[in-house]
C-alpha cells in the first residue's frame, strides 16, 4: 500500500487517515455491528466502499488485530481470512 500524501510523519500517520475517513464522525451508520446484522454490516460496507482510506484503515485493523467491527469494508471474519495469510506470508518469508 502506498502512503498518502497527506502523511507527514509516523506520528501522525494514524491520526491522518482517521481524519480523512469516510466514516469520521457519522452517527447514522453503525460500524461495530451485530455479527448477524447484514443490514447494517452493509451500510458500514457501503461507507467504507466511498473511503479514500479504506486500505490505511484495513491495513491497521489487521496489523492491530482488532476483535470488532467494520474496518477498511471487511468483517471480522473478512479480516481474520486476511490476516491469517499475511501470517502465512510472514512466516515463510522468514
Amino acid at each position: 500500500m502506498s502512503t498518502p500524501e497527506y502523511f507527514f510523519d509516523t506520528d501522525l500517520a494514524v491520526h491522518s487517515w482517521r481524519e480523512v475517513a469516510a466514516c469520521n464522525n457519522r452517527t447514522d451508520v453503525s460500524f461495530f455491528p451485530m455479527p448477524d446484522d447484514l443490514v447494517a454490516i452493509n451500510e458500514a460496507k457501503a461507507v467504507c466502499t466511498a473511503c479514500p482510506v479504506a486500505d490505511e484503515c484495513l491495513q491497521f485493523a489487521s496489523e492491530t488485530n482488532q476483535p470488532d467491527g467494520i474496518w477498511g469494508g471487511m468483517t471480522v471474519k473478512e479480516r481474520a481470512r486476511i490476516r491469517r495469510k499475511w501470517l502465512e506470508e510472514l512466516r515463510q518469508a522468514s
